[in-house]
């Protein structure tokens, strides 16, 4: 397997003036898979005019140890066409000519951060085998289990002040934020959310709600006045398992509950791991409103109004808001399955201890459902009702979720096992057993957004009761359409948050 290294990942990885695991976590597994890691010649180049003396002669060291590609591919005149659309500079044409040897297939797959390139992948069809470093990571780790190095993962509540600060974790926090010690031993007693592995940290969130007095001169343009929650430290280690996903949707969940107008973070833009975050963010809403300026430099603010309207067919913008304007369908799902995706929605006779989160679909909050399903019209921004199977007591409603993409006529197994694996619960034995039950019926992919767990569950007594449910004979199968008024009288009878219907 070649894999071709963008720019910016090996500058990231050789440029480093300190130890951290960061990025040396893709190169271990690039190394433990015996994967070839190749540059661009362009790539070498660009190396080698690096602005700092010590850094380029480090480099210059170093470059031994990747493939340069001797030879080059000819421009294809697909990617030309792309290329002159989308380039406005010499390093978008170095890009190009970088994605080319991907179209060309002189290499196998292109690992990088960088926005352009993963755009034009996608014009080229080729963002199948273009990868985040996140994306790698969660491909290889749910590929080879046997060789994660993360083992078991769970998210818990810590006080800062047991924190140990000579951890190489609060290495990089503590070279942008020359304050951060005395920062934190005066938060000593407030709480942050942490995640470790086998005893390591990897993963750090700080939560502050704020007031309509809160103190915003440091912000240009100035913030109005609104209640806000901020995310005062975001920290996750490159892991493959969606720890940002899971830690965002903590903060998602705190927003709900303070009753905040808007989330918002400051953050800088110079390390790749601050430039994965920005794009998370990106991802799930937020947008660029300005900078902080402060004795750490000048910080990127960054903004999700939960007040304004929004777009049901873009769920994760929309997230963790939901529209009626569009279907609702009450869908079953087995009790084998069910805490696996949505571990928020433990029930009380589960042991959390059996879901820490050591699998990437857990902390996902865009998932995979598979069915058989006659109904298959759903759409974006369509709801799901989750119902946990169990009969007339132990059958219970538990979950929302948002359909984002319906995927139908897959020709291969292949191909089925490769859009399931990284977000489903299930194995690729499992879902070889899916796609080959069958012939006449293979099974369909909906790609949805877990967006809330009902504080309280009801049960198929209480559905029938409702008249949500006919009888004990109906119990959903497939996904099974049901009013906008069903919907609110769940909510209400699960004391959900109303408020989370935005229309």
């Amino acid at each position: 397997m070649r894999v071709l290294l963008d720019t910016n990942i090996v500058i990231h990885r050789e440029a480093s003036t300190i130890i951290i695991e960061d990025i040396g976590v893709l190169f271990r597994w690039l190394d433990k898979l015996h994967y070839e890691k190749c540059i661009h010649p362009v790539t070498a180049q660009e190396l080698e005019k690096h602005e700092d003396p010590k850094t380029r002669k480090s480099i210059q060291l170093k470059i031994k140890n990747y493939h340069v590609l001797k030879t080059t591919a000819p421009m294809a005149p697909e990617v030309d066409v792309v290329s002159a659309k989308y380039d406005e500079n010499d390093n978008d044409e170095n890009d190009s000519r970088i994605i080319n040897e991907l179209y060309c297939e002189r290499v196998d797959i292109l690992i990088t951060e960088d926005k352009k390139i993963i755009q034009k992948a996608l014009l080229l069809n080729l963002a199948e085998r273009v990868f985040t470093i996140d994306a790698f990571l969660e491909k290889v780790t749910t590929e080879n289990p046997e060789l994660s190095d993360y083992r078991v993962l769970s998210i818990k509540k810590e006080l800062f002040g047991n924190l140990d600060l000579t951890d190489e974790f609060f290495e990089t926090l503590k070279e942008d934020y020359p304050a951060f010690e005395k920062w934190v031993n005066k938060k000593a007693d407030e709480e942050v959310y942490v995640c470790y592995s086998e005893g390591k940290l990897i993963a750090l969130l700080y939560l502050k709600v704020e007031g309509e007095d809160e103190d915003y001169s440091d912000i240009d343009p100035s913030l109005s006045r609104k209640r806000r929650l901020k995310i005062g430290t975001f920290k996750v280690a490159l892991n493959g398992f969606r720890l940002g996903e899971r830690f965002l949707k903590i903060v998602f969940d705190n927003a709900l509950r303070f009753k905040v107008d808007e989330i918002y973070v400051t953050t800088f833009n110079q390390r790749i791991e601050q430039q994965r975050l920005i794009n998370l963010f990106e991802e799930f809403g937020f947008n660029f409103h300005g900078y902080k300026v402060s004795q750490s430099g000048r910080e990127l603010v960054y903004i999700r109004n939960l007040k304004e309207a929004t777009n049901r067919s873009t769920p994760k913008r929309m997230y963790p808001f939901i529209s009626t304007h569009g279907h609702i369908f009450i869908v079953p799902i087995y009790p084998k399955y069910h805490t696996e995706l949505f571990p928020d929605s433990i029930l009380k006779t589960e042991s959390p201890l059996d879901f820490v989160e050591n699998e990437p679909h857990r902390n996902a909050i865009s998932k995979v459902y598979i069915s058989r399903s006659i109904e298959r019209s759903l759409e974006a921004g369509d709801i799901i009702v989750f119902y946990r199977t169990g009969g007339y007591y132990k059958g219970v409603i538990t979950t929302l979720g948002v359909v984002e993409k319906v995927i139908t006529g897959i020709p291969s197994e292949e191909e089925f096992i490769r859009l399931c694996r990284k977000r489903s619960v299930f194995s690729n034995e499992e879902l070889s057993k899916h796609w080959n039950y069958s012939a006449a019926s293979r099974p369909f992919i909906v790609n949805f957004v877990y967006s809330y767990s009902l504080p309280k569950r009801i049960n198929m007594e209480r559905l029938i009761e409702m008249g949500i449910i006919a009888s004990v004979y109906d119990a959903p199968r497939g996904f099974t359409p049901i009013s906008v008024k069903n919907l609110m009288d769940i909510l209400r009878e699960c004391e959900a948050d109303e408020s989370i219907i935005v229309d």
